[in-house]
């Protein structure tokens, strides 16, 4: 082999090599002790048109030819000048993000040098700040203190909602066309809760939860899962909602991941949305949904005016007489053994306090007229929870409250205790008159849900206890523990009626008694 050959051979490499790194799609630059680029890659180039002299980038100051702003930089200046490998994510002054690692190279005692890598990571920065945009959206959506909530009625509550549901799909998702439809159990039907932008014989539309012949709607409603129409004209399931739409996408409103609806989306442009979009429209529409279960939480059973009326009523005294029932107890406990006359007595307050609010039930249902009363009770009542006793403990006023109004349009009767001491006196004091179940939050002022468990057990066979936490939240191993001890049944705040009374169901059925008339 002759030695222009070998040299050939041996250059090839290089040249090779040389040709790769000027075309990587991420900036490379070589920069001398003071910071200043001496050779750069053609991306680096690139990013350097208005920041760079004449001949491009060398010779510049690094900072300088990508644009970027002198404050800030002074941690990351000081490892360059000391030839120490640093990290950072810098910000120009056009708004672009640069991911910038450097690291010493071809150093020596007279000119120290350093290779940086640049990677521009503008588009994962915009990305996370508009997720962060859109959950402080979401949380905004039903952003309403516990006293303005009860100064609203229904009706307010959902205006407020769509308001806000419809200013953010346009403001900050970009979306000029959105439809919402809200998903009834009983019926399967898909009802609307908004529309903006769509054809009015789209907004009547009939549709229902079902695979098949219900538009793409029906197809995520029955599936619970995202669905993108690129082009209208050729996908069998699009059925007209706006005119024009030349693409939609559609995504399952969720709860705990239990569809309770459908949010849709639509352009006039073929394939109008990317997969971004639809990532970002998945997150909203979560928050849609715990947003929907906030603001009808207390109300999901919409009566008529006669049987709310009922319900108010009898709600202002349910809390009131469970505070007697409480006192009356704490008291009977104290002189039970002692004075047989005064335990008698205090049993009257007790037997008479409970009375109070069925007195109230009859007198108000006899006074509302009966269509009224047809639609309450074939709307919620379920037979297996008819005349249950139910009792709920939870230092939280507004839990309380809620367990009384959901609950006992069921036909059951609540009683409720503010902690576990409370709790384990009533049960106590019960006697014949004992609860099918027992519903307790795991973290009471006076001890933990598996401590109240062990109390209870001391009392009573067996405990139809159900707990009650927030996600994730269980510092006292609670739940843990007692599912060890065969307690299974966990409620997530917030939750929905229907899970409410399905778990409540689940534990009498477990206990297997027969409902009191």
């Amino acid at each position: 082999m002759t030695a222009s050959a070998e040299g050939s051979d041996e250059s090839a490499p290089c040249d090779r090599d040389r040709e790769i790194v000027l075309h990587l799609p991420d900036g490379i630059a070589l920069l001398d002790g003071a910071g200043h680029v001496v050779w750069a890659n053609d991306q680096f180039h690139s990013w350097c048109q208005s920041g760079s002299g004449p001949s491009g980038p060398q010779g510049c100051d690094f900072f300088a030819a990508l644009d970027l702003p002198t404050d800030g930089m002074a941690s990351f200046r000081a490892a360059l000048a000391a030839g120490r490998a640093a990290t950072a994510t810098l910000r120009t002054a056009g708004n672009r993000y640069y991911d910038v690692r450097s690291s010493p190279a071809f150093s020596t005692a007279a000119t120290p040098q350093t290779v940086v890598a640049i990677r521009d990571v503008t588009h994962a920065i915009l990305e996370q700040q508009k997720r962060a945009a859109i959950h402080a959206a979401g949380h905004k959506l039903a952003d309403l203190s516990p006293g303005e909530l009860a100064d609203m009625t229904v009706d307010e509550r959902i205006e407020l909602l769509k308001s806000n549901i419809i200013h953010y799909s346009k403001d900050l998702l970009q979306f000029d066309v959105v439809e919402i439809r809200l998903l009834d159990r009983q019926t399967g039907r898909l009802e609307k809760l908004l529309a903006e932008g769509m054809q009015p014989e789209a907004e009547a539309r009939v549709l229902y939860a079902r695979p098949e012949g219900n538009g793409v709607t029906g197809y995520v409603a029955a599936t619970g899962h995202s669905y993108t129409c690129a082009d209208t004209t050729k996908d069998p399931r699009y059925l007209e909602g706006c005119k024009g739409a030349k693409s939609s996408m559609t995504v399952p409103l969720l709860l705990h991941d239990e569809v309770i609806g459908t949010f849709n989306v639509e352009s006039p442009e073929p394939g109008g949305f990317s997969d971004t979009d639809l990532q970002f429209l998945e997150i909203f529409s979560r928050d849609v949904a715990a947003a929907l279960n906030t603001l009808e939480l207390l109300v999901a059973e919409k009566a008529s005016t006669a049987a709310e009326s009922i319900e108010a009523i009898h709600g202002a005294v349910a809390l009131p007489v469970d505070d007697i029932l409480n006192d009356a107890v704490g008291v009977m406990e104290k002189y039970i053994g002692h004075d047989a006359d005064v335990v008698a007595r205090l049993q009257r307050i007790l037997r008479n306090a409970r009375d109070i609010k069925q007195v109230i039930q009859r007198v108000g249902e006899k006074m509302a007229p009966s269509a009224a009363q047809s639609q309450r009770h074939q709307s919620v009542r379920r037979p297996a929870l008819v005349g249950r006793r139910i009792l709920v403990v939870d230092s939280d006023e507004q839990v309380r409250a809620a367990a009384h109004a959901l609950l006992e349009r069921s036909g059951c009767t609540v009683e409720t205790a503010r902690d576990g001491g409370e709790a384990v006196s009533m049960v106590r004091a019960g006697g014949s008159e004992a609860y099918d179940v027992i519903i307790a939050d795991i973290r009471l002022p006076d001890m933990s849900g598996h401590q109240l468990l062990l109390r209870l057990q001391e009392l009573l066979d067996t405990v139809p206890l159900v707990l009650m936490t927030g996600f994730g939240y269980d510092p006292g191993h609670s739940i843990v523990k007692a599912r060890q001890a065969g307690i299974d049944l966990v409620l997530f705040k917030p939750f929905r009626v229907d899970q409410l009374l399905d778990t409540v169901e689940k534990s009498v059925a477990r206990g297997a008694a027969p409902a009191r008339g």
